[in-house]
């Protein structure tokens, strides 16, 4: 009981300092404040910066009719015997059966960060949408539309045709520091115009949530629900950051909120612009932070020393990538890029994220505890310096349409992709001619225009750029081609 009075006492002192030097302080809007190590913090500025800059997304995907793999019924007829009938099937234990999918809503938000209508938000915000609404502070709508996506960070940028738009003024998230103030400015539970407020917790946080880049700024300013997209904005009224997840048991706020800096959207946008997709360069390693591996050497019994504690530990070596160029091997640990110390695996994703093909990276790495340090002009996953552009549907060079009812019928198939016409591209390299039916590309199912736009996409920036095309001719006969999408 003695502990915890004494906890009190000094809790109450500590308030009623707060509460007394408050009360001097004398707010100003106008201008961005100076925060003096030690004293309180006035974010009204910062919310009054951001919040005509953040917009509220409604995201639509309209009911749609989809294929899908379901097994047999194993009663031998019995639904067809009540007259509910059965979809025609295919053999082999399983059949497709066609179903309506639901209308879908959900709404997050979004950062104007260009007067002419450019909006940044979250992968996921937008992903997968029929129709993108963007309302304003000030209650004015706009439709929407994607100018590209990133779901390696979860980042989107997408556009309104308007002009004179209120803008968030891109801040310097490297110089953010642990125990600085934030806001988190969003639109959760639907609720617009919400501000939070706390501090830097932690950065180059990764939580192994994704395949993807994680980086993210740690912030303990509430963000829940809705607040995807939305701006994480430091004191001076600088976005810093994208709201992008929060960590919780319940699926609410518990402590922890998690954005992505904008050292790695600003990269991501600039690129969306120029190049319709990202340019990254691609180590070619695989391994995890130092203090991780050790760790899990000491629960097998083994000790290691490797002269550090950390940096990041190289389990293996890619032999086409950019590691093996800079002679990086099994057992290294890597330390520093372009001089910037790397202490984990999260610090080096944010370094490369920032790079393109054809720039140079000076990597620091220790070999049995002695440093080394050797440069290479990075490349991409294709092995090139050149810009890789996203491809869409028109380099395949063909009109396609889904196969009607009377063909799916005659060759007792469920779904496909008819080549109507093939004109000059990708197509008529490979050989297909009219006439043909797609049915899987790259083992994805081809049952609409949108699923082959998707496939094209994904494998036009992949370290494989190539399509592997099954289908079947009108006469039944089944065939199989390599149709390449790079020159």
């Amino acid at each position: 009981m003695k502990k915890i009075g004494n906890f009190f006492v000094g809790a109450s002192c500590v308030l009623a300092l707060a509460l007394s030097t408050g009360a001097f302080i004398k707010v100003y809007g106008a201008k961005a404040p100076v925060v003096a190590p030690g004293q309180p913090v006035d974010l009204t500025y910062a919310a009054e910066k951001a919040l005509p800059a953040v917009v509220h997304i409604k995201f639509v995907q309209n009911s749609k009719t989809k294929t899908i793999e379901v097994q047999d019924d194993p009663f031998g007829g019995f639904f067809d015997f009540f007259g509910f009938g059965m979809p025609e099937g295919n053999g082999g234990g399983s059949r497709r059966q066609q179903i309506q999918t639901p209308k879908k809503q959900a709404t997050g938000s979004g950062v104007i960060i260009s007067s002419d209508g450019y909006i940044v938000t979250n992968n996921h915000v937008v992903e997968g949408a029929d129709e993108l609404t963007v309302t304003l502070n000030d209650n004015r709508e706009f439709s929407a539309r994607i100018v590209g996506t990133d779901k390696s960070t979860d980042l989107a940028l997408i556009k309104v045709s308007a002009n004179n738009l209120p803008t968030l003024p891109i801040g310097d998230s490297d110089r953010l520091k642990v125990g600085e103030w934030v806001i988190a400015v969003g639109n959760p539970y639907n609720l617009n115009n919400t501000v939070t407020a706390g501090i830097v917790s932690a950065k180059a946080r990764g939580l192994g949530a994704s395949n993807g880049i994680e980086s993210f700024i740690q912030t303990d300013a509430a963000i829940n629900q809705g607040n995807s997209g939305g701006a994480l904005v430091n004191v001076q009224g600088e976005l810093v950051g994208i709201n992008a997840m929060l960590f919780s048991q319940t699926g609410s706020y518990s402590g922890y909120g998690f954005a992505i800096p904008t050292s790695i959207m600003s990269k991501v946008v600039d690129d969306i612009k120029k190049y319709g997709s990202v340019q990254r360069v691609m180590l070619g390693i695989t391994g995890g932070d130092v203090l991780n591996y050790i760790n899990a050497q000491k629960e097998e019994g083994k000790e290691v020393d490797l002269g550090t504690n950390e940096g990041v530990y190289v389990a293996e070596v890619s032999a086409d990538g950019n590691a093996a160029e800079l002679g990086l091997q099994k057992n290294d640990v890597i330390t520093k890029i372009d001089g910037q110390r790397i202490t984990k695996m999260s610090e080096l994703m944010q370094a490369l994220n920032s790079k393109r093909p054809g720039d140079k990276a000076t990597i620091t790495f220790l070999r049995n505890k002695k440093e080394m340090t050797k440069t290479a002009i990075l490349k991409n996953a294709q092995g090139t310096t050149k810009p890789i552009a996203q491809a869409d549907i028109d380099v395949l060079g063909g009109q396609f349409r889904p196969v009607t009812d009377a063909l799916k019928k005659q060759l007792n198939i469920s779904y496909g992709l008819e080549v109507m016409k093939v004109n000059s591209g990708s197509l008529r390299e490979a050989g297909i001619t009219r006439g043909f039916i797609i049915q899987k590309v790259n083992d994805a199912t081809i049952n609409s225009i949108d699923a082959l736009q998707k496939v094209v996409k994904t494998a036009s920036i992949s370290k494989d750029p190539v399509l592997y095309i099954q289908g079947i001719y009108p006469t039944g006969k089944k065939a199989y081609f390599a149709v390449p999408l790079s020159e």
